[in-house]
């Protein structure tokens, strides 16, 4: 006969009625969740909110929510700068992306003279943020006659960080994938296409939500090119009217945050298996 399986049920209290000893680090949790939350929170109510309301430290809703939202979207135009950043956003993450795996790919699977080198020179321009660069690049795009656009998204499809991912990724791969695509007589770009890309989408996934949020952001080099970017259109908020408007000023950023959000939970799959910890070798 066969015997049952005895169920096991999840107990919050011990035998004497007392909480584990685990309370005390959810208490811990809840209380990081709180302090980590509460800012955007607070956002999100004052951007409903007038000046006085603010002043007032009012934790609640306030009344100016449609007043708020015109000012930003209407009279100041956010949506365009949204527009504008969205297509920057995406032809960068596009460029690094392509450019990241054919980096990958080479590192790997070619052999070249130097390719260590090459390699080296790759990971020290991590080092090298761009702020430091910002002046020499600024004279070389004036020099070269380019537009917004260009000038605004071909300094950065390079990206050492994807080149270095998926370098990284590729070599975890077992060995026979790329001898047996050579055995079926498949060139480079088709054992990309065909193998490697299939068994990377997390890692595509996760490289592409942590430069869409970089690109989004992007603040120094837009406003030095005075180009008409959201992070550009926030600060214009600043001085709402002659004046500072707190109201305005945080629906710009609650709306601003939008994009970013949706793409994260687009992706928040492969973003998280893209960097996921495996205990399997």
């Amino acid at each position: 006969m066969e015997q049952a399986i005895p169920q096991t049920k999840v107990q919050l209290t011990n035998s004497n009625g007392i909480l584990p000893k685990r309370w005390g680090v959810h208490v811990l949790l809840w209380i990081a969740c709180f302090l980590v939350g509460f800012p955007l929170l607070y956002a999100i109510l004052v951007s409903t909110q007038t000046n006085a309301e603010v002043t007032n430290f009012k934790l609640t809703f306030g009344t100016s929510f449609e007043q708020n939202l015109k000012a930003v979207m209407v009279n100041r135009n956010l949506g365009d700068y949204m527009l504008n950043s969205t297509l920057q956003a995406i032809i960068i993450t596009v460029g690094k992306t392509v450019l990241s795996l054919l980096a990958g790919l080479a590192f790997v699977y070619f052999r070249f003279p130097g390719k260590w080198i090459v390699f080296g020179f790759v990971l020290i321009t991590l080092m090298m943020p761009t702020e430091i660069m910002v002046i020499a690049l600024f004279r070389l795009m004036s020099e070269l006659g380019w537009g917004q656009l260009p000038s605004l998204t071909v300094p950065f499809l390079a990206s050492a960080t994807g080149a270095f991912l998926f370098r990284q990724h590729f070599a975890n791969l077992p060995t026979e994938l790329s001898e047996a695509a050579q055995l079926d007589g498949a060139n480079p770009l088709q054992f990309l296409f065909m193998v490697l890309i299939p068994l990377s989408w997390n890692t595509i996934g996760a490289l592409a939500v942590i430069q869409f949020v970089y690109v989004w952001n992007m603040y120094l080099w837009p406003q030095l090119l005075q180009a008409d970017v959201v992070q550009v259109g926030l600060g214009a908020l600043l001085n709402f009217d002659g004046s500072l408007s707190y109201g305005p000023m945080m629906m710009g950023a609650v709306v601003a945050s939008i994009p970013p959000v949706i793409v994260f939970l687009l992706l928040q799959r492969q973003f998280m298996n893209g960097f996921a910890i495996s205990a399997e070798k």
